[in-house]
C-alpha cells in the first residue's frame, strides 16, 4: 500500500493504492497462462493479455466504430438510469471492476456525487500505470473525493477490496461475458461471500440479437479488431520472447449458437512452429489451427436473473429490456 499525492484545483488530495499485482507476477501468470493454453488441444490465451498500450489503444478505437454498439448502448443506458441506480443502491464507495480509464465510471460518480452520497471511488484493474493516469484525472475532476486504487485480478482478489461504507460493485462493459459458465458462477459466487447485505452489484451485459450484427460487431470492416486480435501475438512476443509473425495468422469471429457467445479466433495461415523463449517452449500450428482468445457471451435478461439468483443475489432492478441492446442489472445479496 503507498500514498500518492495529486492536485484537484488548488488543493492537494491524497490517494490510496494497493498492489496486490506487480510487474513480475504480471509476466508470470502470462507465463503459466501460455504454457497451459498453447499446449493445449484448443489452443487458446486468455484476453486479459491483449491489453498493452497499443491493444488499449485499438480497443478504445473499436468502441467508436459504428458496427461496435455495446459502448454507446451501456452508455446511453448509464445516462439514463445513472440516479435511479444511485437512489436504489444508496451506496458511498463506488468499486469498479476492470475500471481501465474509468470513462464509463465518471457518469455513475456524477450521478451519485448529485445525490450527495459519494464518499469514495475504488478502481480495480490489473493495469498500475492505467489506474495512476486515471487517478489523477478523478482527482482533478472530483476534489472532495476518497480515491482508493487497487492494482489486482479479480479472479484471485476480490476479497481485498477495500470494505467500510455501504459500497456499489459495478462490472461493466459485459465484461463477465469473457467467462465461461463455470467462471462466471464461481466469480458470482466470490463476490457475493465479500459482500454485506447494504451492498450492491451493478453489472452490464451484452445481449442476445441477431447473428449477422453480433459477428459484425467483432469483425468490422476496417480491419481494427482483426488488428487488435492479431496483437495478443506482439504482447507474446514482447514479454514472452516469442517468435509469433502476426500476419501468418487471419482474424476469425464465430457465432456459437450452442454456448451464446462470440469466439475470437486466430488462424494459422500456414504450418509453423513457434517458440515463446521466456516460457520454455515450442509450439506447433497446422495449418488452417485456431488459437482462441476470447470468448464473448451473450445474454438473456432471464438468464442474467437466474444466474445472479443462483449465486444468492436479488435483483433489484434492470435497464435495457425493452431496447434489446444492452442490459444493466442492479442486485443484492439474500441474507
Amino acid at each position: 500500500m503507498g500514498l500518492q499525492r495529486c492536485q484537484a484545483g488548488a488543493r492537494p488530495v491524497t490517494y490510496t493504492i494497493d498492489v496486490h499485482l506487480t510487474p513480475s507476477e504480471v509476466r508470470r501468470r502470462m507465463c503459466e497462462d501460455a504454457v497451459r493454453g498453447l499446449q493445449s488441444p484448443q489452443k487458446s490465451i486468455p484476453p486479459v493479455w491483449f491489453y498493452d498500450e497499443r491493444g488499449s489503444t485499438l480497443f478504445d478505437e473499436i468502441t467508436r466504430l459504428p458496427e461496435y454498439y455495446p459502448t454507446r448502448s451501456e452508455r446511453r443506458l448509464l445516462e439514463a438510469h445513472a440516479a435511479e441506480i444511485a437512489e436504489l443502491s444508496k451506496a458511498d464507495t463506488v468499486v469498479e471492476l476492470g475500471a481501465g480509464s474509468c470513462e464509463k465510471s465518471r457518469v455513475l460518480l456524477d450521478a451519485f456525487d448529485e445525490g450527495g452520497s459519494l464518499d469514495r471511488y475504488v478502481p480495480f484493474d490489473v493495469s498500475d500505470d492505467f489506474l495512476r493516469t486515471a487517478a489523477d484525472s478523478i482527482c482533478d475532476e472530483y476534489g472532495g473525493l476518497a480515491v482508493h486504487l487497487v492494482i489486482g485480478d479479480f479472479h484471485d482478489h476480490l476479497s481485498l477490496i477495500p470494505d467500510g461504507g455501504r459500497r456499489m460493485i459495478a462490472f461493466l462493459g459485459g465484461t463477465i461475458g469473457n467467462f465461461t459458465p463455470n467462471q462466471r458462477s464461481k466469480f458470482l459466487f466470490d463476490l457475493n461471500c465479500i459482500m454485506t447485505s447494504d451492498d450492491s452489484f451493478l453489472l452490464g451485459t451484452d445481449i442476445v440479437k441477431n447473428r449477422d450484427r453480433l459477428v459484425a460487431a467483432y469483425d468490422d470492416a476496417a480491419g481494427t479488431t482483426a488488428a487488435f486480435n492479431k496483437n495478443v501475438l506482439s504482447v507474446l512476443n514482447e514479454r514472452l520472447g516469442g517468435t509469433f509473425d502476426p500476419e501468418c495468422f487471419s482474424h476469425v469471429a464465430l457465432w456459437n449458437e450452442t454456448e451464446q457467445w462470440i469466439e475470437m479466433r486466430l488462424r494459422a495461415r500456414t504450418a509453423m512452429d513457434v517458440t515463446l523463449h521466456a516460457a520454455g517452449i515450442t509450439v506447433h500450428f497446422d495449418e488452417g489451427e485456431d488459437l482462441l482468445t476470447e470468448v464473448s457471451a451473450k445474454f438473456t435478461p432471464a438468464g442474467v436473473s437466474e444466474e445472479l439468483n443462483g449465486a444468492g443475489f436479488v435483483v433489484d432492478g434492470m435497464w435495457g429490456v425493452d431496447e434489446g441492446e444492452f442490459l444493466l442489472t442492479l442486485a443484492h445479496p439474500f441474507c
